[in-house]
């Protein structure tokens, strides 16, 4: 395996930036049937981001992430995606990049407030004249009384 030359940093939402230092990306072999240069070409690429001991992001970000993507971390608390979908080690670089951008900018955006609503006038009646409804179909059901 050897490592690959990275960018200066990975911008992400929220002001968040992941300098090179923390991205371990790295080519390895690709798995599974293959052609003539199977066993010369390193073209699956790996990341790997130790989330549990970036200085990148705050308590309350690496908080967020690791209840976010724990399925997806070790138990170490790192990261680990990997691209193999290109020929090219490249666009499987670029691929997992885009990946860890989207999948870690999506685990940084705080879940929206809920705003209490009260129902409406309209449905409240609408509830009321469906459950009489039921409650005039299931009276019907019984046998008639004598």
């Amino acid at each position: 395996m050897r490592t690959l030359v990275s960018v200066s940093s990975v911008r992400l939402p929220h002001g968040v930036s992941v300098p090179e230092a923390e991205l371990d990306v790295r080519a390895v072999r690709s798995g599974g049937p293959g052609g003539q240069s199977v066993n010369t070409t390193d073209s699956k690429v790996e990341l790997r981001w130790d989330v549990a001991n970036s200085r990148a992001l705050d308590d309350a970000q690496r908080e967020r992430i690791m209840e976010r993507l724990g399925h997806r971390l070790t138990g170490e608390g790192v990261l680990i995606l990997t691209g193999q979908e290109h020929k090219s080690q490249h666009r499987n670089r670029e691929a997992v990049l885009a990946r860890f951008r989207a999948l870690v900018g999506e685990a940084l955006t705080p879940p929206k407030r809920r705003r209490r609503t009260r129902p409406s006038r309209a449905s409240k009646e609408r509830r009321i004249r469906q459950k009489k409804h039921r409650g005039e179909i299931k009276r019907l059901r019984r046998p008639p009384e004598a």
